[in-house]
């Protein structure tokens, strides 16, 4: 089975080589770290043990940040290397892990050579696989040559869980490499558990997202943002958090009419991948509104500009605290949504499409407990723009109880970590005992 899988692996790549090299000509997307990707890494040897963390993108990577930390603070005796997939996970790991990780590179393609070649090369004593990332090859080889596997934050939407049992025969093999998989809620575990892992195996310590929202002390970002777009107190910022197609179209035609109500109104629009900032720039432009980008050169008018376009990676969070609304990409092009939780812990007022299946429960718990609105239509969009820019007071108490919500629901991190001993070297602390999560109304 596993020689059938390197083979469709391989027809898969030759099939989509073409895409890769458009994408790679045009966006600069797959060339970065390319001899990484095939196992060809530079790596100084450690005296230390390793801990090898995977984060596929920018969302698991922001999750991660509190666990690292606690990794370096608990686990002294072993070196924290990280990996990413995408080349905006990359970045961000360099940003905000080089003071914590000896090394950042990239996840090997699964390929069994690949995936030996990088193993001999960073030598784990454990690997911690955020989120759901499940590639076969690397499973097994780990297991073959005895290095633990723990799938940390781990989640498993009902959709993802149709879709696995139509290889279920062959993913009950694959999981069977896991020592552990630490969940996220009941929900995830029992889908994992029905898809045959071991409940011996199975932790639930709730989501880490939890503990990596935070916010940042005021910072000299912020306030050049605030400076150069002159966002002043009198404006209204409507922050459109990494948007997907068709969302900032639909955004644009919301806001031109949200204008007419009121002049002082303003939206920034950060779409979740670069290689789309040119294709919203010229959605933009397509309109009568005046706008401005990031990335441009600083003038005079873009402090009067109706649209920012925010074009860079990793500036998002800083923009967070200026907002007075923030709506939640990815919901309404029914991409499955982004994390909530960073806006949340700025108290700002939250609202989100009917597309939230990567978020279901912290989503569902929001709602339920009135600390974020969901919209299922472009009109009810509108309306509840119009509603919440005419309603401070009513602003004021969503984010009030997003921010309350946050707080009630850290602790992910340690429960985390408790369960990671489990697979840690005998040099490490034993474990704590794991007790259930269960989301905090």
């Amino acid at each position: 089975m596993y020689q059938l899988y390197s083979l469709l692996l391989t027809l898969g790549f030759i099939v989509l080589l073409p895409r890769f090299l458009f994408d790679a000509l045009r966006h600069g997307k797959y060339v970065a770290g390319f001899r990484e990707r095939l196992g060809f890494l530079s790596v100084t040897p450690s005296s230390k043990p390793v801990i090898w963390l995977h984060c596929v993108s920018v969302g698991e990577t922001q999750a991660a940040r509190p666990l690292a930390d606690l990794l370096r603070q608990e686990f002294p005796q072993f070196e924290l290397v990280v990996s990413t997939i995408t080349m905006t996970g990359q970045s961000l790991a360099r940003e905000v892990l080089r003071d914590k990780a000896s090394k950042v590179f990239y996840f090997p393609f699964d390929w069994r050579w690949s995936v030996r070649r990088t193993l001999r090369a960073i030598n784990p004593a454990a690997v911690l696989l955020m989120e759901t990332e499940l590639w076969p090859n690397f499973l097994h080889e780990c297991a073959r040559i005895g290095i633990p596997v723990a799938l940390v934050n781990g989640r498993i939407s009902a959709k993802s869980e149709r879709r696995y049992r139509m290889v279920q025969g062959f993913l009950r093999k694959v999981i069977a490499d896991l020592n552990i998989a630490i969940m996220q809620d009941d929900a995830d575990s029992e889908r994992l558990q029905k898809l045959g892992l071991s409940t011996t195996k199975l932790f639930v310590c709730g989501s880490l997202k939890f503990d990596a929202g935070r916010m940042l002390p005021a910072s000299q970002l912020t306030e050049t943002f605030r400076q150069r777009f002159g966002l002043s107190d009198d404006d209204a910022l409507i922050l459109a958090a990494s948007t997907h197609a068709p969302e900032e179209q639909i955004l644009l035609e919301c806001f031109q009419i949200l204008r007419r109500k009121s002049t002082n109104l303003r939206m920034m629009l950060a779409p979740r991948h670069p290689e789309r900032f040119n294709e919203v720039a010229s959605l933009i432009q397509s309109t009568t509104l005046t706008w401005t980008r990031r990335s441009g050169a600083e003038n005079d008018s873009e402090r009067r500009a109706d649209v920012i376009l925010l074009d860079t990676i990793g500036e998002l969070r800083s923009v967070y605290a200026l907002a007075s609304i923030v709506l939640v990409g990815g919901s309404i092009a029914r991409t499955g949504g982004h994390n909530i939780l960073e806006p949340a812990v700025y108290g700002k007022p939250i609202v989100f499409g009917p597309s939230m299946q990567n978020f279901a429960e912290i989503a569902e718990t929001f709602v339920s407990n009135g600390a974020a609105v969901q919209v299922r239509s472009a009109r009810e969009l509108e309306d509840t723009m119009v509603s919440l820019m005419t309603d401070p007071v009513t602003r004021a108490r969503l984010g009030a109880a997003a921010r309350a919500l946050v707080e009630a629901n850290r602790g992910a991190k340690d429960k985390t970590l408790a369960a990671i001993a489990n697979v840690l070297p005998p040099s490490g602390p034993r474990a704590a005992v794991v007790r259930p999560f269960r989301p905090v109304h």
